[in-house]
């Protein structure tokens, strides 16, 4: 039962027609489906999502899978959540209802006619990226119309950036509802295989607009990810100046979430293509990395990180993460803190920079490295960040200090660290 109505345990039932024959419990958005039954939309689409294709109650076949908003169950229910508000009942928000399928096909028309006018194309492109952001359910009734295809066609139907043509401006519309959705391998592969396409993408990354520049990014980012093909990512990441563009916009100076999140997102796909890492570095990466590290959120601190040790692995990279005075502090702050990945990423860039420096072997010993490795090796974090933390300790051994922790007989490390 959800957290805000734990209290009826031990005040008040739910009545039996308010609860989803499903989960059982309170509905928030109660639909009917063709056999005249109500549901929870979340539980019935659940149900049918696994393949059944019968009415959970009466269990007659299912001929038509539209889903009735039941306007007056609902409200049934908020009345009654009002009524309990003394017993921690709180009121079940009104849902946004999906977009109409019938509606989006018209949209999505409306901005693919050639022939229609440029105000009429404009507003369809806008109303259905306002439908694509209220929503997952939205996104999907939109990419089940072929909407990608048809926002592809649009996006790159005017490839020149300092045209201020109407066309323009649709493909930019366009690329903002792309930024959306996930895209096929053959989607992606459209993109990617038309160096002209690429190219456009990345003069987008230096726009006056930073919007545009973050979905830009994003489209990058999904095309690199849905690539199997090797060679095609590495043709990406080589493309001129896409470094610069991410690295602009995750340096970009005010506080801008989204930017920060697309940006990582971008530098670590194109960071995992090996042999063009160096450009990354020389575009001012490593810098953006250190300086934002303490502003990303959870998912996208071992994003940094991860890219941090991808970069640690090349000799320059080394170099210019040595050189920041707050690389080794911050890594060294970072182990045990956020999670068991980022553990592991900071672990795996402390011992390429310790391998490659003797001065940063001791900036590591001053940041107190020696405490945080020996409690990691002693804890349920991955296999693979205790074998880089054993690794840095061995490493490390000549630079303890003679009064380390590392050397008291308080600590029995000699068990867990084969020196």
């Amino acid at each position: 039962m959800p957290v805000s109505l734990e209290p009826l345990d031990v005040g008040v039932q739910i009545p039996y027609h308010f609860r989803c024959p499903i989960s059982l419990e309170l509905m928030h958005d109660p639909v009917t489906v063709c056999t005249g039954q109500t549901y929870d939309r979340t539980s019935i689409e659940s149900w049918v999502a696994t393949g059944n294709t019968t009415c959970p109650v009466t269990r007659s076949p299912l001929t038509d899978f539209t889903l009735i908003p039941n306007h007056t169950l609902r409200r049934l229910i908020q009345e009654w959540c009002v009524a309990n508000r003394s017993f921690g009942v709180e009121r079940i928000p009104t849902p946004k209802q999906p977009a109409d399928p019938t509606m989006v096909r018209n949209l999505l028309h409306q901005a693919s006619s050639g022939s229609a006018p440029f105000g009429l194309r404009l507003s369809a492109l806008r109303r259905l990226r306002g439908l694509a952001r209220d929503s997952d359910k939205n996104r999907s009734v939109i990419a089940a119309n072929n909407a990608r295809e048809i926002l592809l066609a649009i996006t790159f139907s005017d490839l020149d950036l300092d045209s201020d043509s109407n066309s323009s401006e649709l493909s930019r519309e366009s690329l903002a509802i792309l930024s959306l959705f996930s895209l096929s391998e053959p989607e992606c592969m459209f993109v990617a295989a038309d160096s002209g396409r690429i190219g456009y993408l990345v003069n987008l990354l230096f726009h006056s607009s930073i919007d545009v520049r973050v979905n830009s990014a994003a489209l990058i980012e999904i095309v690199v990810a849905g690539l199997r093909s090797p060679d095609l990512r590495a043709q990406i990441s080589n493309a001129h100046e896409i470094f610069e563009g991410i690295v602009g916009i995750l340096a970009f100076p005010l506080a801008y979430p989204r930017a920060l999140k697309i940006g990582i997102k971008a530098l670590f796909a194109l960071c995992l293509v090996k042999q063009h890492r160096h450009k990354a570095v020389e575009a001012g990466a490593v810098e953006a990395l250190i300086d934002r590290l303490a502003e990303f959120e959870k998912c996208d601190s071992e994003r940094a990180l991860a890219s941090v040790e991808l970069l640690c692995r090349i000799p320059s990279g080394c170099v210019a993460f040595a050189a920041h005075s707050l690389t080794v502090p911050l890594l060294v702050k970072i182990i045990l803190k956020i999670s068991d990945r980022a553990t592991e990423y900071a672990a795996g860039a402390l011992l390429s920079l310790c391998s490659a420096s003797e001065l940063t072997q001791r900036e590591a010993v001053a940041a107190g490295v020696l405490t945080k490795l020996l409690l990691l090796v002693q804890s349920d974090c991955t296999e693979r960040a205790k074998r880089k933390a054993q690794m840095l300790l061995k490493l490390l051994r000549d630079s303890w200090p003679e009064d380390s922790i590392a050397n008291s007989d308080d600590f029995a490390c000699s068990d867990v660290v084969p020196f």
